[in-house]
C-alpha cells in the first residue's frame, strides 16, 4: 500500500459517518488479528480459544509488561529480536534509521516507569504521516499562516535517543536531507543556547512538553512569533496555554497520542480531541476492565493500533483516565471526542534560580534499565529522595543518582542530595493519582 493510497483514505475517512467509521474499524481490525494469528507465536497462542467470528470484548486485553516480557514472539518478523534490536540501538547514529531497511525503533519515556521497544513498518510511518497532514491543526487559519511562512517547524524535545520525536524527525530529515524546514532543539541544552537557536531559526511552528515551554516562556532574549504551539506528552493545563498564548500571541493546542499507538486524538477548533476512529480503537474501562460509558470518567484506556502489522498492539491498556463524549462537535466532525486526565507532575527550582521540568528527569531515570518504575521526591532544593522498584536496588539507584547528579552539576546546581528512599512509588493518597515527579 503506498503513502498515497493512505493519504487518500484518510482524508475521506474523516469524512465517514459514525455508523460506517465502525464498519471500517471491524473490518482493520479483522484483517490485523487474521494477520497477527498467522504471523505471531505470542497472538497464535493468545487467540487460539477465539472462532473466526468475534467480536472485540472476545479478544484477551493486552499490556506493556506481557508484551515486553513476549517480545520476540509478539513480532510478526521473525527475522527481528530483542538481541538485535539491542545491538542496533546501541549505535546512536542508528536513530532514525530502519533495521533490516524495514523498520523503525522507538523507545518510550517510560511515564509509567516501563519504558517499551516499539516497532513501526511502512504501513504505520505512512499512516502517522497522513493523520499529521490532514489533522494537525486545529483551526485553518493557523495552518494557512504555517504555510505562508515556510512551514518552519521546530520542536523543543530531547535531541537524542530513540524516542518517537527525535527518531522521526532523524527518519524525515535522512530521508529527506536537502529540506531544511525542520529541527529538533535538544531540550536539555542550555537555556541560552535554545534560545539562540530558535531565534536562528524563526519557527512557524513550535512544539514540545508543556511544562518545558513553560519555563521557556520566561527565558530571556528569546524572539520568536511562531504562528502555532502544539503541546503533547504531558497535559496542558489551562494556565501553560494562557501563559504560552500570553508570550507568544498565537493559537496554542495539543494532541493525544503514544508511541504503541501514535496519534489517538487531534484536537478541532472546538478544542475538543476527536478521536482518529479510522486507524485507532479506544475503549475507556474502569479498574476491573469493564466499559464505562460516554460522559463517564475511566479508569484506564483501551487502545488498539490499527496500523501496525509488526508488533500488534491490540486491546492494549494504558494507564491514562478518559472521558469519551458522544455529543455532536460544533466544529462539524462525525468523530467521537474524549477529554484527557494528563500527566501533571511538578516542575522543581533550585537555589541558583534554575527550575527543572519533569520530562528531562524522567529521560534520564527511564535509561537505567535496572529501574521497573520510579518516582523523585522532592523534599527541598537540598535534598532529593528517590523511590524506585528494581531486581538490584542499590546499583539501580547509584547509577541513577550519579546520572541526576551530573545532570543538575551541568545546570550549575552542586549542593544537591539523593538518597534511596525505603519506600515504593505511590500514588497520592486522597486523589489517587500518580506523579513521577513529587514536590512534598
Amino acid at each position: 500500500m503506498s503513502l498515497a493510497f493512505t493519504m487518500l483514505e484518510t482524508y475521506k475517512a474523516a469524512k465517514l459517518s459514525r455508523e460506517k467509521t465502525a464498519v471500517l474499524q471491524q473490518m482493520r481490525l479483522n484483517m490485523l488479528v487474521s494477520y497477527a494469528r498467522a504471523n505471531s507465536p505470542y497472538y497464535r497462542h493468545l487467540y487460539k480459544d477465539i472462532g473466526e467470528r468475534f467480536t472485540l470484548a472476545d479478544l484477551p486485553v493486552t499490556d506493556k509488561p506481557g508484551l515486553m516480557s513476549e517480545f520476540d514472539n509478539v513480532l510478526t518478523d521473525r527475522n527481528i529480536t530483542m538481541r538485535r534490536i539491542d545491538e542496533f540501538t546501541a549505535v546512536p547514529d542508528n536513530v532514525g534509521r530502519m533495521i533490516d531497511g524495514r523498520y523503525l525503533i522507538f523507545k518510550t519515556s517510560g511515564s509509567t516507569g516501563n519504558p517499551a521497544v516499539v516497532l513501526y513498518d511502512k504501513h504505520c510511518i505512512d499512516v502517522s504521516s497522513a493523520v499529521a497532514a490532514f489533522r494537525t491543526f486545529a483551526r485553518k487559519q493557523d495552518f494557512k499562516a504555517f504555510m505562508k511562512n515556510g512551514k518552519r517547524t521546530a520542536g523543543v524535545f530531547a535531541d537524542h535517543g530513540f524516542y518517537l520525536a527525535c527518531g522521526m524527525s532523524r527518519y524525515l530529515s535522512l530521508k529527506m536531507p536537502h529540506k531544511k524546514s525542520k529541527i529538533t532543539v535538544d531540550v536539555n541544552l542550555p537555556e541560552s543556547e535554545i534560545v539562540k537557536a530558535l531565534n536562528d531559526f524563526r519557527p512557524a511552528m513550535l512544539s514540545g512538553y508543556p511544562s518545558n515551554l513553560a519555563l521557556l516562556a520566561d527565558a530571556k532574549g528569546l524572539d520568536i512569533h511562531p504562528d502555532v504551539i502544539i503541546t503533547g506528552g504531558e497535559l496542558l493545563t489551562d494556565d501553560i496555554k494562557q501563559k504560552l498564548a500570553g508570550k507568544f500571541g498565537c493559537y496554542v493546542q495539543t494532541h493525544y497520542s503514544c508511541t504503541e499507538s501514535g496519534e489517538i486524538a487531534c484536537e478541532c477548533s472546538e478544542g475538543h480531541l476527536h478521536i482518529n476512529s479510522d486507524w485507532v480503537i479506544v475503549e475507556p474501562v474502569d479498574s476491573e476492565g469493564r466499559p464505562v460509558g460516554f460522559g463517564v470518567q475511566s479508569d484506564k484506556v483501551l487502545i488498539t493500533n490499527l496500523a501496525n502489522y509488526i508488533q500488534p498492539f491490540i486491546r492494549y491498556e494504558l494507564t491514562d483516565r478518559i472521558t469519551v463524549h458522544d455529543e455532536r462537535c460544533r466544529c462539524g466532525k462525525s468523530s467521537y471526542w474524549l477529554e484527557i486526565e494528563g500527566r501533571t507532575d511538578d516542575i522543581l527550582s533550585f537555589d541558583n534560580g534554575v527550575r527543572i521540568a519533569p520530562m528531562s528527569l524522567y529521560k534520564i531515570l527511564e535509561e537505567v534499565r535496572e529501574i521497573r518504575r520510579f518516582q523523585l521526591v522532592y523534599k527541598d532544593a537540598h535534598a532529593l529522595e528517590l523511590r524506585i522498584i528494581s531486581d538490584e536496588r542499590e546499583k539501580a539507584f547509584e547509577k541513577a543518582r550519579h546520572d541526576l547528579l551530573s545532570f543538575f552539576l551541568e545546570k550549575g546546581i552542586n549542593d544537591t542530595d539523593i538518597v534511596l528512599s525505603e519506600h515504593r512509588p505511590q500514588a497520592d493518597k486522597v486523589s489517587g493519582k500518580f506523579k513521577h515527579i513529587l514536590k512534598e
